[in-house]
């Protein structure tokens, strides 16, 4: 391939003097996409077996590496190639590069992925490097990539984009590595504690396990309408009724028809379990150790760093029940009050504008969500949930507006929610009915009993403690990311305008 003039016959458009060269390619060397080839080691790999490699040294071991092409110096000379651990230089010279791959230098554009098969030296200012003796064209790239120091500066465009946002980001890119280590470290937490890791439906015919608008579809062999999955709790709930386990979990994907923003995506990732013959304090000390766990995974300690926060998974975390927390912060004693009547008028005496049918649960959960959940910055786990809003809970003895059930939070923001699971079968198909009843009443039409997990419970569950954790928020916190949309591979985008 002689062709010192070929680039300045090329069509002025980036694109178009890709596809040109991609032509040139095929007719002088043929596949330009092999289906075949084999590096002997990784960048990252290389590095570390020739780290006391001294400067100016060459240590006549021959290999051969790939990867993409991330810069380009003195026509092609110097190159940067990256591969998913890292980067190293290639040195192409005629004392040291055959004809056939010098030829090839003009045909490379940024963004190509090429192999090379050279020496291995250190250069005198210390540059890992390897002098090219073979260039092979593995993949043509037939779109320009990003600038390399800028990246992808169009927010949408990296979301929508995630493969160039990646290419270009380091940040990014070791985000989602984290994200990777934090999921397999929840699996592997789990089941050296024990737990047994099981599969449930996505596709339900009748939804539930939480309050959520589900998305819809139809299966059209069974003439079903059928539900994706908001939650696997009452699936869950069976397999622990079945006896298989006495300890099961699953991380699973759940998918709410609901609004977006920079902690609530469409499809979400939970890990969800239940523990039987334990109540909800034993998950508050699981979640302790879970989390400080995971932290030291990330980041060597308990201790790390959220935007300008210095946050700490060193346990115990503080554990205060929800009437004591609204009383600290607002004044309002809701365990003296002892109608609907009474907690609505203290509300609105106090500034808050509450539904005139609102019940006394439901205004202590709106003036903890207004007034205390900001001031949670530290991990706390909030106990002592209304029994009007949790029908899936135990009641806390000698007080029947309440339930044994918590959840965790840091960053003002809900990680976890746990309860002491309900197992009375009378009790749960009453409160379900009521659930449904109030669905109804909202204009909920097509919300329906789950028949068949109330026959499980019929049959018996032993006591439980029951535990989801939102895996995508506690990433957002390990991982120092500003919105759920940096955590998540390729989030629910709008669609593309024409």
């Amino acid at each position: 391939m002689n062709d010192k003039n070929t680039t300045a016959a090329l069509s002025s458009d980036a694109t178009e003097v890709r596809r040109q060269k991609l032509d040139l390619l095929r007719q002088q060397v043929g596949d330009v996409y092999p289906a075949h080839f084999h590096r002997t080691i990784t960048n990252a790999e290389l590095a570390e077996k020739y780290e006391n490699l001294e400067p100016d040294t060459e240590s006549g071991d021959v290999v051969t590496v790939a990867g993409r092409v991330y810069s380009s110096r003195n026509s092609g000379m110097f190159m940067d190639l990256h591969d998913a651990s890292g980067k190293i230089q290639i040195f192409s010279h005629k004392d040291v590069t055959g004809e056939e791959a010098r030829a090839l230098l003009p045909m490379i554009d940024l963004g190509d992925i090429i192999g090379v098969t050279g020496v291995v030296r250190r250069t005198k200012r210390g540059e890992l490097t390897i002098n090219a003796q073979q260039i092979i064209m593995l993949t043509k790239s037939l779109l320009p990539m990003p600038e390399k120091w800028h990246g992808v500066a169009d927010v949408e465009i990296r979301y929508r984009k995630r493969h160039l946002d990646i290419m270009t980001n380091e940040e990014s890119k070791l985000r989602f590595q984290q994200r990777s280590k934090i999921v397999s470290g929840i699996r592997r937490f789990m089941e050296n504690d024990g737990f047994m890791e099981v599969e449930t439906p996505m596709l339900h015919s009748v939804y539930g396990g939480a309050t959520a608008e589900p998305f819809k579809t139809h299966h059209n062999t069974l003439k079903l309408d059928m539900y994706l999955r908001i939650a696997p709790e009452l699936f869950l709930k069976r397999t622990l009724v079945s006896g298989l386990t006495d300890k099961v979990f699953e991380i699973n994907r759940n998918f709410r028809n609901e609004g977006v923003s920079t902690r609530h995506n469409p499809e979400f990732t939970m890990m969800e379990c239940y523990w039987a013959y334990a109540d909800y304090e034993d998950i508050m000390d699981l979640v302790e150790r879970m989390f400080a766990e995971l932290a030291m995974k990330i980041h060597g300690s308990t201790e790390f760093t959220y935007g300008d926060k210095e946050l700490s998974f060193k346990g115990p975390f503080r554990r205060v029940p929800m009437p004591d927390a609204v009383k600290e912060v607002t004044g309002i004693d809701f365990l003296s009050l002892k109608t609907d009547e009474e907690a609505r008028a203290a509300a609105t005496a106090a500034g808050f504008e509450v539904e005139k049918d609102w019940t006394w649960g439901e205004c202590l959960a709106f003036i903890f969500e207004e007034k205390v959940e900001p001031t949670l910055i530290q991990p706390a786990h909030v106990t002592h949930f209304p029994k009007d809003i949790s029908p899936f809970a135990k009641e806390v003895p000698g007080e029947p507006r309440l339930v044994e059930r918590f959840e965790t939070y840091c960053n003002t923001w809900e990680l976890g929610n746990a309860f002491s699971e309900l197992n009375d079968p009378e009790e749960q198909r009453a409160r379900m009915v009521e659930q449904l009843e109030q669905a109804h009443a909202r204009g909920e039409k097509a919300k329906q009993l789950d028949d068949e997990f109330l026959d499980a419970i019929d049959q018996g569950m032993p006591p439980a403690g029951g535990l989801g954790v939102g895996v995508d928020r506690l990433i957002m916190l390990l991982t120092n990311a500003p919105s759920i949309r940096d955590v998540i591979l390729f989030p629910a985008r709008r669609a593309k305008a024409d």
